[in-house]
């Protein structure tokens, strides 16, 4: 008898995990904003709901590899979700100042060109996060829980730290920006390529 493999439910517990991301977004804006951003108390739950969120990053894609629940839609909605939590932090950080506008323009522009050139690449392939992604991924939320700490409360040394991995999140957002651009280029360029024996 032909066993007939079953692929995994697009709403398992991975994708669930991700959607949960992505609703968390909301409340983090939310209590960013409080009192214009200068409650040290409200600066910090925003905090603990950011890192919470972003931590859910690994907590999703371990639960995807561990019980084969690996889909089309968690590699799409993944990417989607970091984006979204990291690009409504950066642009909240500028509204309120405490981060200039030109690093939050290079990142979301980045983050969005390459969103947008997934959706191109879908007719051929879904292309997932590469480990340079990750690194890029773990950098910016690193780098952004730093800023939304009450810094004017702590040592300088505080931001000094945040500052230096805002800027090497900003090179490694730059650098694997440009290494997927090169993939999608190759994939295009491979799938329009006549096959063997074709006239």
């Amino acid at each position: 008898m032909r066993v007939v493999d079953v692929a995994p439910s697009v709403w398992n517990a991975a994708n669930v995990v991700t959607v949960l991301r992505i609703v968390m977004v909301p409340f983090f804006a939310l209590a960013l904003v409080v009192d214009g951003g200068d409650s040290p108390g409200w600066r910090l739950v925003a905090t603990a709901i950011f890192v919470l969120a972003a931590s859910t990053d690994r907590l999703d894609g371990w639960l995807a590899r561990r019980s084969g629940l690996v889909t089309d839609l968690g590699k799409l909605l993944d990417p989607i979700a970091d984006k979204l939590l990291i690009g409504t932090a950066l642009v909240l950080l500028s509204v309120l100042g405490e981060l200039p506008w030109w690093i939050t323009v290079v990142i979301l522009v980045r983050e969005l060109g390459i969103t947008v050139m997934r959706f191109f690449l879908l007719r051929y392939l879904v292309l997932p996060a590469s480990r340079g992604g990750k690194l890029k991924t773990v950098l910016q939320s690193v780098a952004i829980g730093l800023f939304l700490l009450p810094l004017d409360h702590l040592p300088d040394v505080v931001t000094w730290i945040a500052w230096a991995a805002m800027l090497a999140a900003v090179v490694v957002t730059v650098v694997t920006g440009a290494d997927y651009v090169r993939d999608a280029l190759r994939i295009r360029r491979e799938a329009h390529r006549p096959s063997a024996g074709t006239a």
